[in-house]
């Protein structure tokens, strides 16, 4: 992927941004109501979305476009970029910040997990995930894109994603400040 053509797909970026943030969001909501009995909001956000997510299906993105046509290339790379991903970021976080977004110890289905950060079950997810996002969400996005007149497209590309930055920064302000937990 070169300069010109991140410049040229940047609305389709942030609207796969904004999808993933939803994407991980929905998938968590539905797999912590199916591990401890009830609805538990999850993310560090206000809204719905987690960045986590969100950058993860952009990287995911970057690393599988060249190979776009094989789908289990395509699910290798997402399974190993999101492991990376989340043993870092997770890592990170509680090394830098002392806070720890997420224990795979504490949760089902938790097999071949590394320090609770990373395990089977969540690269094996992403890895799926990565082949749905760039076998069916881009090429389902793109048709939009070809369909919508532009000011509509743009629209929704910039205005989720927008939203789901503005929350990002004002979650962060927030939790500087000790206005929430």
């Amino acid at each position: 992927m070169n300069i010109a053509y991140l410049k040229k797909r940047f609305p389709l970026l942030m609207l796969i941004f904004a999808f993933g943030g939803i994407f991980g969001f929905i998938y968590e909501e539905i797999f912590y109501r199916f591990d401890l009995g009830e609805w538990v909001k999850r993310g560090t956000t206000f809204g719905p979305w987690i960045p986590i997510y969100g950058f993860g299906a952009l990287i995911i993105l970057g690393l599988t476009f060249t190979f776009r046509k094989k789908p289990l290339v395509v699910f290798l790379f997402a399974t190993i970029a999101s492991g990376i991903l989340e043993l870092a970021t997770g890592w990170v976080v509680l090394t830098v910040w002392g806070i720890r977004l997420w224990d795979y110890n504490e949760e089902i289905l938790n097999f071949g997990n590394i320090g609770g950060f990373v395990c089977v079950r969540s690269v094996l997810f992403f890895g799926i995930s990565g082949v749905f996002l760039q076998f069916i969400v881009v090429p389902l996005f793109e048709k939009l894109e070809q369909k919508m007149p532009k000011k509509p497209w743009l629209a929704l590309c910039f205005i989720p994603a927008g939203l789901f930055i503005l929350d990002i920064i004002a979650s962060l302000i927030c939790r500087a400040l000790g206005i929430v937990g």
